[in-house]
Formats: structure tokens, C-alpha cells, sequence
């Protein structure tokens, strides 16, 4: 059994590394993790904000997908964002349409 500081300490360190391995993983697009695992990117950045306005830490989406993406979410798509194949689109348009 581990106490509750260790766990909290464990799951942010497992949070920190898939914000980093998707940090790498610039081919990945988000709707593409959409499509087939029902989160993305933007999905992890909106759950970092709920749970800073949660403990009353005043976070825009903004800066919560800085903070996630390690740059400007505009920048971030510019250099990195494709267009989606029509597949892609239909896709999720199917599984959240």
C-alpha cells in the first residue's frame, strides 16, 4: 500500500510523461487520437484547467493549452496540425456528430 502523497506523486509523473511523449509525437494528430481513443491534446489541456479552477486557480483554456502543448496552441497547430483526411472527418463526425 502506498500513501497519498506517493500516488499523487506517481500519477503526475505519469501525466508529465504522456504530455511529453505526445510532445514528441507532432505526427499524431488529435483527431486522430479522437477517433480512436476518445481524447486528445485539447481534451488533457481543458482536464489541467478544470482541476486548477477547481482549487480556485483562476486558468484560461488559453493557458491551459499552453501549458499542456509548451507553447502558444496557435503556434502548436501552425507548425504541426494537418488537415484531416475526409476519413478522418467522417469518422469522428460518426463517433461525436
Amino acid at each position: 500500500m502506498m500513501d497519498d502523497q506517493t500516488q499523487i506523486e506517481l500519477e503526475a509523473a505519469a501525466f508529465r510523461r504522456l504530455r511529453d511523449h505526445l510532445a514528441e509525437r507532432t505526427d499524431v494528430q488529435n483527431i486522430d487520437m479522437m477517433n480512436l481513443a476518445g481524447f486528445c491534446r485539447n481534451c488533457l489541456s481543458r482536464w489541467y484547467q478544470e482541476a486548477a479552477n477547481d482549487r480556485g486557480i483562476e486558468m484560461s483554456k488559453e493557458e491551459a493549452r499552453e501549458a499542456f502543448y509548451g507553447m502558444p496552441y496557435a503556434e502548436w497547430r501552425d507548425k504541426y496540425q494537418t488537415e484531416a483526411t475526409a476519413e478522418a472527418q467522417a469518422a469522428f463526425k460518426e463517433s461525436h456528430g
